[in-house]
């Protein structure tokens, strides 16, 4: 199913991401991860993409999609030629996955790739041209970190969604408030398309560190605070990083964003606990859905 067409028809939609092992190692337990992920029930799952696991996201994102759920694949192109991309693209074909994030990725250290596709926008506009994919893009409600400055990367956001993006799935945060500022900026500047929310449970005090520095992701008072009271103690840390994403997604559905993004770091247990706190904020929303348009 390509997840536009999903995103239409559901009040509200909650999915998941996973990450591959590694090129030439074996994540030993990568087929319970995607089986207990399945389990769940979320509307698709994302598998990223990165320079170190190439290949391996398109073969995760086929197991998704052999187990069940909706794949939506990670593609990057600042490590790979524009003939590497249409051979992808052919593998992603004939692997009957429909769903692709379109990417610029991290530049590697030696250098992008020979002949290849310098923004997202650009690569979104070549998997477009192809016709058979619903495409989704990435979004920053702070501002990309190589960005001057907001608008100037709302001005790259508006390149993407003309190139062709279906969607959009933002960074992770940690203050709604952030999105909605974000939310306002996007649609003043013609940006309508659907924007999945990003959230990323907190379940260790270390995780946080490397996110800031490479999302630039600001932290709000309130998150700082249940970081230093429990961040040395690791099970308060975990069930207070899953009551924050809990309320996070409570306040944002309640405020009328209509998906939702978890990102799970293979851990199925954690999306597990959420989805379940969820469940009847999800269920209330699409009920009323369901009678709006019984009444219209």
């Amino acid at each position: 199913m390509f997840i536009a067409d999903l995103l239409r028809k559901k009040a509200v939609t909650v999915s998941c991401e996973l990450f591959p092992p590694k090129s030439g190692t074996a994540l030993s337990n990568a087929p319970e991860v995607v089986e207990r992920t399945v389990a769940l029930r979320p509307d698709f799952i994302s598998v990223t993409c990165s320079a170190n696991a190439a290949g391996n996201n398109i073969a995760m994102a086929s197991d998704v999609r052999a187990c069940g759920a909706t794949p939506l694949a990670h593609l990057t192109c600042a490590n790979a030629s524009k003939a590497q991309i249409d051979e992808m693209l052919d593998t992603l074909t004939l692997g009957r996955v429909q769903n692709i994030l379109a990417l610029r990725g991290d530049i590697p250290e030696s250098g992008r790739a020979a002949d290849s596709y310098v923004y997202a926008s650009a690569l979104t506009e070549r998997i477009r041209s192809r016709g058979d994919f619903c495409i989704g893009a990435a979004c920053y409600p702070e501002g990309h970190v190589e960005s001057a400055n907001l608008p100037q990367d709302l001005t790259h956001l508006k390149e993407k969604v003309d190139a062709g993006a279906d969607f959009l799935i933002t960074q992770m945060f940690f203050d709604n408030d952030v999105l909605y500022r974000f939310l306002y900026q996007a649609l003043a500047r013609g940006i309508d398309v659907p924007v999945l929310a990003g959230v990323m449970p907190v379940t260790h005090k270390s995780q946080i560190e490397r996110i800031c520095k490479l999302s630039g992701t600001k932290l709000p008072p309130r998150f700082l605070n249940l970081l230093e009271r429990f961040g040395d103690n690791p099970t308060a840390m975990r069930q207070a990083g899953v009551a924050y994403a809990t309320e996070q997604i409570i306040d944002l559905i309640a405020n009328g964003v209509r998906g939702v993004h978890i990102y799970t770091m293979n851990h199925p247990e954690i999306a597990g606990e959420i989805m379940h706190n969820i469940r009847y904020v999800v269920e209330a929303s699409c009920d009323a859905q369901h009678i709006q348009r019984n009444v219209g």
